[in-house]
């Protein structure tokens, strides 16, 4: 089932999720396989909370890796992947389904790893959907700040 706050802005930007059975899609791997694209199509969103409290979400390519380098020079601070209780708190999504639709208070970045694709998957919410869309479709839809985080 789609989280009623991410279906609104999923209905606002007329886009239509994939979805499968429960748990077909936790990992960018796995919901590559189930939708048949390439792990780089998949839109990971990933968590991150500095020292300082800050809280970022980075959303790349599925087969991209984050540069902490990278990430400390934008962010002025060394940045950590949250946990996984800590990401439901934040975010109301588990792993698995975290995406950057309905998510208040956390700035989200979207990284150019993406670029290479014409079409992209985030997660709906849950670990059994992904969301066809482009790359500026995906910053519309979550206000996300375009970004070079990964290596």
């Amino acid at each position: 089932m789609i989280p009623e706050k991410v279906q609104k802005i999923l209905d606002r930007h007329n886009l239509k999720a994939l979805e499968f059975e429960p748990g077909s899609t936790p990992t960018a791997e796995t919901a590559a396989q189930r939708i048949g694209v390439q792990t780089g199509q998949i839109a990971k969103s990933l968590l991150f909370k500095g020292k300082s409290g800050r809280v970022a979400m980075i959303v790349c390519a599925g087969d991209a890796r984050i540069s902490s380098k990278k990430m400390k020079a934008l962010f002025g601070e060394k940045m950590s992947m949250t946990d996984a209780d800590e990401t439901f708190a934040l975010t109301g999504f588990r792993p698995g389904g975290v995406c950057p639709f309905g998510i208040e208070n956390i700035e989200i970045y979207i990284d150019e790893s993406l670029k290479r694709w014409d079409t992209i998957y985030p997660a709906a919410g849950n670990d059994a959907t992904g969301v066809p869309m482009t790359l500026q479709i995906l910053i519309q839809a979550t206000n996300g700040q375009p970004c070079d985080l990964c290596e």
